[in-house]
């Protein structure tokens, strides 16, 4: 298990707002006072604006590796927001997004899940970025 303080990651933060939104979808989401606000609220946001868009890049990109229909929720948002990140976050390396994820889905993924969320992130990120 990976020894963060609960809820410490933005991106803990933002998976959470983001199936919280596909449990309550009107709901309206609240961003807490916190160092990261901004951050998670662009990538939550973004993702959940820019939900379509996404799902054509995977889509485009990958699809005899994945099945979006089928695939669990909780992963999906996982590989939605990466994929946001990838797409418009030039800001951050794609190592680091995909680091990240990957260290943040041990809070909510078993561990056949978080190879395939690896394999799924590699694959679309060498796609989409070159840096």
């Amino acid at each position: 298990m990976v020894n963060l303080v609960k809820n410490s990651s933005p991106r803990i933060k933002i998976i959470q707002k983001l199936y919280s939104k596909v449990l309550n979808p009107d709901e309206k989401i609240i961003y807490n006072k916190s160092q990261y606000k901004k951050f998670i609220k662009d990538v939550t946001e973004g993702t959940l604006e820019r939900r379509e868009l996404i799902e054509e890049t995977i889509e485009k990109f990958l699809k005899n590796d994945i099945d979006l229909k089928r695939t669990d929720k909780l992963l999906k948002i996982i590989i939605f927001a990466a994929v946001f990140e990838l797409l418009f976050k030039h800001n951050n390396p794609k190592k680091v997004i995909i680091s990240e994820y990957l260290k943040t889905s041990h809070f909510f993924l078993e561990k056949a899940q978080i190879k395939y969320l690896n394999a799924i992130l590699d694959k679309l990120s060498d796609l989409i970025r070159k840096n």
